[in-house]
This record gives C-alpha cells, structure tokens and sequence, in this order.
C-alpha cells in the first residue's frame, strides 16, 4: 500500500466514489444496484440516522444482519461515526448471541426483525434465560438498545454529522467472533488497517481488477465479508450478494450479474458443479475465472472436476478469524501447486513448529504459527493471549500442516483432530480425503472417539451419493485396502446420515458429531 492510500474504511468509501462513482459496488439476488457514489452518499445519511437514533463516535454496536445491501451500508455508517462493530451471523441462536452479547457489551444492537423464520427481537430478549455457557450473559436484564433494521436503515441530513478526521494510530473498530465449532466463541480484535491488510493480501493471488464480479453468498458478518468489501473499494469491482445459499436463486444471481470469482468453499463448489452437469449445452458462468474460498477442507477430487465441467481452476486458501486469508494460491500456478492451501501472501509470514519447539524441517508436519500486519490485536478476553501466541509473536492457529520447500502449506488438520489409536497418530483428513475418491461417498468426516481398548477408534460419518444404499463397513475397508493404507489407519465405525452438521462457512461441526456418536458402539 502506497503512502498516500487511506488507511481507514470510511476514507476508502470517499476516495473509490471520487474515482469511479456511477460503477457498482454491489448487486444482488433481487437485481438491486449500489453504486460507490451511493455507498457513500447513503452511508453518510445512514450515519446521521444513527446518530439521532443516540449512537455516538466510539460506540460500540453489535448487528446481526443478512447478506444483503443494507449491511455493507450499515458497516460505512458505522465507520463514517468511529465505532466499533460487533458482527454476528444471523445463524447465531440464543445460546451463541447471549455468550458474546454478554462478554461484548455493546451499547447497541441492529437486527433485522424478522427473517428466514427467525424473530431476532425476540432472540435477544430470551437470550438472557439461556445460562448454558460460561461467561457474564444477560441475567442482569441490561442488554444492548435495540435498533430495527427491518426494511431500511434511518436515514437523516447529513450535515448534521461531526466533520470526518482519519483516526490516529490504528484503533480497534471490529470484534469478530470465532465460529466456535470446538468451543466458547473468541472474539478477535481487529483495526481497519488489518482487515486492509488482509484484502491487499488476496488482490495478487486473484489478480482483481475493476471489471470483476465477485460473489459474496456467505454470511457477510463473517470477517471475509467486510475484507471483500475493503478490496472491493480498492480495486473498484463489483459484489454479487445474496441473503440465503439456495442454489437455484444463488446460480440464476451469479450468472445475471456475470460472475468472474465464485465461491467461497467446497459446498458451494460442488452445487455449482452439479448445476452445470444438469445442464450440459449452456454454460452458467461465461465470465468465469475461478473458484475461489477456503474456511473448510477441500476433497481433492474437486480440481479435476472443477476443470472438467466448468473449465476454470479453484483458488483456494487458508485463513481464520484472527488472521484471514494469510495464504493463497495464485492465477497460473500448476495443477500440483493447486491441491495446497497456498502460501504466504504479502504481509504474512508462515512457520511450522514441531512439539518440541523446534522449527519443522521442510515437508515436516508440525503446527502452523502465523503473524503479520493481518494479524488481530488479540482477544476481548484477553486471558487468552497468553497462550494465543508465542515468544515470537507468532499466532498458535491449532492447525496441522507443513510447507514445502518452495513455501506452499498443505493444512493436515486441526492439532486436536488427530486420532490417537493404541500411541499411533492418524489425520483425521488423510482418511476423508481417501473416502471421499469412493463412488458412493457424498460427503464424509472422520472423527475420534473415546474407547476403552484403544485410546481412541476411527468413525467414518458419511452421506451416500445420490440416496444410495448405505454403506457398510467392509465397503469402506476394501476401499481403503486398494489404496494401500496402513491397517491401523482404517475406520473402525462408520455412520451414515442425511447430511453432515456444518455452520454457516461450511465447517464440520465435529464437536456435534462426537457427541452424538461417542456412545453408539
């Protein structure tokens, strides 16, 4: 980033309608258009709004709003007022919202009222009776002020705002929660210059430019929401929103608006793949440069089928709230380089560390330890820092993986997802990157469960393609025995369900399915 860029968001927001006002900055599912000109002329009236509503510079606001324009606009108005956001995905329920409600304390809440079946006003209010998790909760009666988003923002003379000056140094103006599929939810600091760091971060390896369309179909609360959002206003292209992944409605938006980038992960991929085999002789996404996102293990098959039936590559990457999108691959690179999670974009570095301390060797497997100027200020509890980072600085992700000696990082799995059968460590993704090459394998996760015998035995939970007669053990066996696995390694349980349980960026929620198969054998 040159010196003369803005550093925060609401100065970005000026700076991109100055340049290329009349160009849209978002479009979605319903046809509807936002320009840069009317993000931020609208996000200003928005800002006054909120302001006779009583939000001040400096407070702190929670919002629980859908994928759709009115959140980007909320997210300037709250910028151009110096506050600090709090987003929360609308898949939240109580438990969830009272926990970082709780331990947030914001000032105010923005809801959307009723949506997708949910009456958020009501969520909040009963949040309080909900004392399952640990933390301070709302007990004490004394929440957040409520403001109804539910179906437009307030708008008001802009002239009443305060005149803008660019924060010095570089304040906290976001609280991200983690996704919490292993625990509590974290909520990880952030400035404006992280999240910009993070979106110059990812412009390289996609290599961006102002004709893009780049579709934005997952929860927008989640951190790579708002950093979209950054890059968007730097290289001045365009986002696809929709509220829902209802792939019908999503395919028909993404191929109106003449989608360049789809993503963001493995779920989305393979409805996008399956829409195109259904419909051979028309090509859904003419404009298609790649498949791109991260956030959940990718089948390996997925490249080749990729090619095979939308004729684009996945770019896909690593990241996590605390960091986003610290790794990624590139435009260009091989079919080998491709099967990794990428490496290290500007602004990150990447080491692995082995459980002796001692940097991995390359190839070596160990845990991956990343920091750079993407990287959050810490937790709002910041009892968690301690452990959260080492003497170096370095974040402590939790996750398995080595890097090769060209740099690219192979992700192995999470250090708590490794099975320990009678002393032998198996990665619980080698076993479902295996299965999922099985023909009759949908879906699939391998987990860990207690036993007595063996420490710990191997559960294969897998959904059948195409509602085929469920599996049986042996079938997996014998698909595990062709490709050579060591015995030890095979799945000693198998489950088969309907679907797997994943929140809303498409991770397994492995913590649901050890609970709910730990006693079935």
């Amino acid at each position: 980033m040159r010196s003369s860029e803005p550093r925060d968001l609401w100065s970005w927001v000026a700076w991109r309608a100055e340049r290329t006002p009349d160009q849209p900055i978002a479009l979605d599912e319903h046809d509807r258009r936002l320009s840069f000109c009317e993000l931020r002329d609208r996000g200003e009236r928005v800002a006054a709004g909120l302001l006779n509503r009583g939000i001040r510079p400096g407070s702190r606001v929670a919002w629980i709003l859908p994928t759709r324009l009115e959140a980007i606009l909320l997210t300037v108005a709250l910028a151009r007022l110096g506050c600090q956001q709090v987003p929360l995905i609308p898949a939240y329920g109580p438990r969830e919202i009272n926990f970082i409600l709780g331990q947030a304390k914001p000032e105010w809440a923005v809801l959307p009222g009723l949506w997708n079946g949910t009456d958020y006003r009501a969520t909040i209010d009963h949040a309080g009776d909900d004392e399952s998790l640990e933390g301070d909760g709302l007990s004490d009666g004394e929440g957040p002020r409520l403001l109804d988003a539910d179906p437009d923002l307030p708008e008001a003379d802009p002239n009443a705002l305060p005149q803008f000056v660019a924060p010095d140094g570089d304040p906290i103006r976001w609280i991200f929660y983690t996704s919490g599929t292993t625990s509590a939810p974290k909520g990880a600091l952030h400035s404006d210059a992280t999240l910009l760091a993070s979106a110059i971060g990812i412009e390289g390896p996609h290599g961006f430019t102002s004709e893009d369309r780049v579709s934005l179909v997952f929860p927008y609360a989640h951190i790579g929401g708002p950093q979209l959002l950054f890059s968007a206003l730097r290289v001045g292209f365009a986002l696809i929103l929709s509220e829902t992944f209802e792939p019908e409605v999503v395919i028909s938006a993404l191929s109106r608006h003449r989608v360049s980038f789809a993503g963001p992960g493995p779920v989305f991929w393979q409805a996008f793949i399956r829409a195109q085999r259904k419909n051979p002789d028309t090509l859904l996404f003419p404009n298609l440069r790649a498949l791109i996102g991260g956030g959940a293990a990718k089948p390996a098959h997925l490249h080749a089928e990729a090619r095979e039936v939308l004729g684009v590559s996945i770019l896909s990457g690593y990241g996590l709230s605390e960091c986003p999108a610290l790794a990624y691959n590139c435009e260009g690179d091989s079919e080998d380089v491709l099967a990794t999670d990428g490496r290290a974009v500007v602004g990150s570095e990447i080491r692995i560390v082995c459980d002796d301390e001692r940097e991995a060797a390359a190839g070596e497997e160990g845990e991956i330890r990343v920091r750079g100027s993407m990287l959050f200020h810490g937790y709002l509890d910041a009892s968690l820092d301690g452990e959260a980072f080492d003497s170096e600085g370095y974040l402590r992700t939790g996750d398995l993986g080595s890097l090769d000696t060209s740099g690219q990082l192979r992700v192995v799995g999470r250090v708590k997802d490794i099975i320990i059968r009678k002393g032998e460590n198996i990665s619980a993704k080698e076993i479902e990157d295996l299965l999922a090459t099985h023909p009759a394998v949908a879906d699939v996760a391998v987990i860990g469960l207690p036993d007595l015998d063996r420490g710990e035995r191997c559960c294969a939970v897998v959904v059948s393609e195409n509602g085929e007669q469920p599996l049986v053990l042996a079938d997996i066996s014998a698909h595990c025995s062709e490709a050579g696995l060591m015995k030890q390694k095979y799945p000693e349980q198998l489950e088969c369900v309907e679907e797997l349980p994943r929140n809303s960026t498409g991770k397994v929620l492995k913590a649901e399915l050890r609970s709910r198969f730990s006693d079935s054998n």
